[in-house]
């Protein structure tokens, strides 16, 4: 089976991208193969940021890496928090403050609309680019609701599931998210 390096720290994220290709790829964390720099996400896209994640571990290590940016788009907040999705609350990375924030400000709103955005991209060490885009939708619920997955997953009322990400099993997000959207895009364009 082949490998293929993923720029990225985040357990829950490889644990779903893992989930997702399993049965085309062996995904291995880049921490795992020697990378271990942080990399400043400072796109202003999901696409500069995921292309300069794969880019720069590529580059250092002379292998295909895959990278993904992803985010929640809510429609009341003019598409925020968006790239800034893992540091809406000012700490990086801290989910449980981020939904904190998001429904303190989304408090009384009657626009709950949101959809998570997924853009993945294969940097080749041959320098080729191959990009994948995915989105689902759904609202933003008044509450979180269950404790699986990770990010927003809790507070994210799925369309396609009708129950929050945090109430759904792996296998029942797996098959309707944003980033499995746009793995399987990305696995078209390969």
């Amino acid at each position: 089976m082949q490998q293929l390096v993923v720029a990225s720290g985040n357990a829950g994220k490889i644990k779903e991208i893992s989930e997702i290709l399993k049965a085309k790829y062996e995904v291995l964390p880049m921490s795992e193969v020697g990378f271990t720099a942080d990399i400043e996400e400072d796109g202003d896209t999901f696409y500069k940021n995921a292309l300069k994640k794969a880019k720069t571990v590529s580059e250092a290590l002379g292998v295909d890496v895959l990278a993904d940016d992803s985010g929640l788009c809510v429609d009341a907040l003019s598409g925020a928090p968006g790239v800034y999705s893992a540091r809406f609350s000012g700490k990086h990375g801290n989910d449980a403050a981020n939904r904190a924030k998001l429904l303190s400000v989304l408090d009384g709103e009657k626009n709950r609309r949101a959809k998570f955005v997924s853009v993945v991209v294969i940097y080749k060490k041959n320098g080729e680019i191959v990009t994948g885009y995915g989105e689902t939708h759904g609202t933003i619920d008044v509450k979180e609701t269950g404790t699986n997955g990770f990010g927003y997953d809790s507070v994210f009322v799925s369309d396609d599931l009708n129950k929050s990400f945090g109430l759904a099993t792996d296998a029942e997000k797996n098959s309707v998210s944003h980033r499995y959207r746009a793995l399987i895009d990305l696995l078209g364009h390969l």
